[in-house]
């Protein structure tokens, strides 16, 4: 009510006036520029070290996860899966009066950015409790220590480049300006009828199946012949057909050629190989074609930072750039981006600046990663083509399943559960698990685990299975 209003209120006025003091500090031991999960994880860790250290974020604390990625868009899943057991509800033996509901998207939508409001007030708190000082505005190197803020210089011994990302739209297009990307997918007031999403990507397959769960029209776009096309070769068959089943227009092999808008809808117009064609009656285009980073801006010319063809910063294993005393990590330099690696790599930083833990570096091999699609998917290790290619066709042996989940037996709507291990040597050393299917997203973790322990086929088998579950079928595979 209004007492924890005033105790916000008032706990907020007490972080300003602390963090003016703070910033008025022109020298720090550590300068993160990049208020995001790698940002922030590695700045309160290396402040929990003893170190001096300063934040430096134009935008909202959290970076994209929090605010316009992995957070609000499992928000949005949870909301989907509801739709998909209403659909169920009947011949579970649920009867909802006239068999009917209504979903309202905008208060969806208020609801979960009061959520996201609210972590990002803990992300201020915690900045304060670990002493860390926040300076607001966009940093600009003009030394090689030295970075400049609002028109005030600060300087530091280490400096960490942690800003992340964002999506990439096709400027070349004609009517680009009528389409959003999957930051505008957040700020969506109204549920959309009639969706085109254009790309084949985890954000493509995500949001796609978001829509078309609860209720809207979606026809998908993609350039080849399936979806997710980095992931094992099953993976993308089996969610391709999937996508098909569940009512999404997937359109493989055209190319958006322009865009024009017709009233208060837009006519996506392609060009495919059997001719040209064009969807009508569009209320929302929407282009998940991937992310580029955020180092245009940063003056990386001065100090010198090298950075690749795709504008990603070079790092070695410890997140070194090529300038001494300045390190990158996360999205910005465009390996295994994640919101968990770049936390773990900037945890791993700080110990090896501040806690005398000089080999303190991440290990990025065998990195679980989830897909929020519908259904889910839960993959870690190499691809059944990476194993061949590392270790020879001779060397590798895999293990597959391929079952409808119990919970389908009951109802009309079928979706299978396939799973498959990959495993090298005559130990049969699991080297790749890759799983799509209900309830995959949350059964990877305890399998990662086992595989970065080095868990042989043998201790797969060696477990009790339990039942009736789909995880059981990893450790019964034949």
């Amino acid at each position: 009510g209004a007492s924890a209003l005033f105790n916000a209120q008032a706990l907020y006025s007490r972080w300003c006036l602390n963090n003016l003091r703070r910033a008025m500090s022109k020298s720090f031991d550590y300068l993160v520029i990049g208020g995001g999960s790698g940002g922030l994880g590695s700045a309160r860790r290396a402040a929990s070290l003893g170190a001096n250290v300063a934040v430096i974020e134009h935008g909202r604390l959290g970076g994209t996860c929090v605010n316009v990625g992995c957070v609000p868009k499992k928000v949005m899943f949870n909301t989907a899966v509801h739709a998909e057991y209403l659909r169920d509800h009947k011949e579970y033996c649920f009867d909802l009066q006239n068999d009917s509901y209504t979903f309202n998207w905008n208060a969806m939508k208020q609801k979960r950015d009061d959520y996201v409001k609210r972590l990002n007030g803990i992300y201020y708190a915690n900045l304060e409790k670990d002493k860390v000082t926040l300076l607001r505005g966009d940093a600009k190197f003009t030394g090689p220590k030295e970075v400049t803020v609002n028109g005030e210089k600060y300087t530091a011994k280490h400096i960490l480049i942690a800003t992340g990302g964002h999506p990439k739209m096709d400027s070349n297009i004609p009517g680009i300006e009528y389409a959003i990307s999957s930051d505008g997918f957040f700020e969506l007031e109204q549920q959309p009828k009639n969706v085109v999403v254009i790309g084949a990507g985890y954000i493509a397959v995500e949001l796609s199946g978001i829509f078309n769960a609860l209720g809207s029209k979606v026809s998908l776009l993609i350039r080849g012949k399936t979806v997710l096309r980095k992931f094992d070769t099953m993976i993308g068959e089996c969610l391709t057909e999937e996508l098909k089943s569940s009512g999404i227009n997937l359109i493989s092999g055209c190319n958006v050629q322009k865009i024009t808008k017709e009233g208060e809808t837009l006519t996506v117009h392609l060009g495919c190989p059997n001719g040209d064609n064009k969807i009508t009656g569009v209320d929302c285009l929407l282009y998940a074609i991937g992310r580029a980073p955020n180092t245009s801006d940063l003056g990386l010319e001065i100090p010198g930072v090298k950075v690749n063809a795709s504008g990603h910063i070079e790092v070695n294993d410890f997140q070194d750039t090529s300038v001494s005393g300045i390190y990158a990590l996360g999205d910005v330099c465009g390996k295994a981006e994640l919101t968990p690696v770049a936390i773990a790599a900037g945890r791993k930083l700080a110990h090896r600046l501040f806690g005398n833990e000089l080999n303190s570096k991440l290990d990025y091999s065998d990195i679980p990663s989830v897909v929020f699609s519908h259904p889910p998917v839960g993959s870690i290790g190499l691809t059944e083509g990476e194993a061949v290619k590392e270790h020879g066709k001779d060397n590798i042996k895999v293990y597959k399943a391929d079952f409808l989940p119990m919970y389908y037996q009951m109802v009309t709507h079928k979706s299978r559960m396939r799973m498959k291990l990959v495993t090298f040597g005559p130990n049969e050393k699991v080297v790749g698990l890759h799983m799509i299917g209900l309830g995959a997203d949350e059964m990877l973790q305890g399998f990662g685990v086992a595989i970065k322990m080095g868990a042989t086929k043998k201790d797969f088998d060696g477990c009790i299975a339990i039942h009736p579950t789909q995880s059981e079928e990893f450790v019964t595979m034949r």
